[in-house]
């Protein structure tokens, strides 16, 4: 197979400056406010973005190290399939994350909810659409029990390079 190569759109700026104490889900990061710069090359794509009122950013996690096939997630002791886990270690170290879009000015972003490192390279925007994006949830594997654990859980840096 031929390698795929990504370039980034932008950068992502928030107020985390390492993955260490970073919220591990948008749902934890409730109210933290952040920017998006998007490069010049593709600031005419922000066109009629400013309608939606959430964005779904896909991202490179560029901190974070290589991991087994098998990893301890944020949320539980007990080691899990990498695809069943959302860390940032991955084969293809790829984040998404759902934001409220505030305002955009320019070619800047201005999110909300934002659980992302500061100077991540960001590769894509696409609108969230809850007719496409939501569905019905009837089982959450693992995280069943852990699920309480969300609103209080950060980044220990257990995913980043050393």
């Amino acid at each position: 197979m031929n390698r795929i190569t990504y370039k980034p759109i932008g950068v992502i700026h928030s107020p985390f400056k390492e993955p260490k104490g970073t919220p591990i889900q948008p749902a934890s990061a409730k109210g933290v406010i952040g920017t998006i710069e998007i490069f010049s090359d593709y600031a005419k794509g922000l066109q009629d973005v400013d309608g939606f009122s959430h964005i779904i950013l896909i991202y490179h996690f560029h901190l974070s190290k290589p991991l087994p096939l098998i990893a301890r997630p944020f949320m539980d002791n007990k080691p899990h399939g990498i695809f069943a886990i959302r860390g940032p270690s991955r084969p293809n170290p790829i984040g998404i994350s759902i934001v409220r879009l505030i305002k955009i000015k320019e070619n800047i972003l201005h999110v909300q909810d934002l659980d992302i490192v500061d100077g991540t390279p960001l590769l894509d925007i696409k609108p969230y659409v809850p007719e496409f994006d939501r569905t019905e949830v009837t089982s959450i594997g693992w995280l069943e029990k852990n699920i309480n654990k969300l609103p209080k859980m950060k980044d220990d840096g257990r995913f980043m390079q050393p």
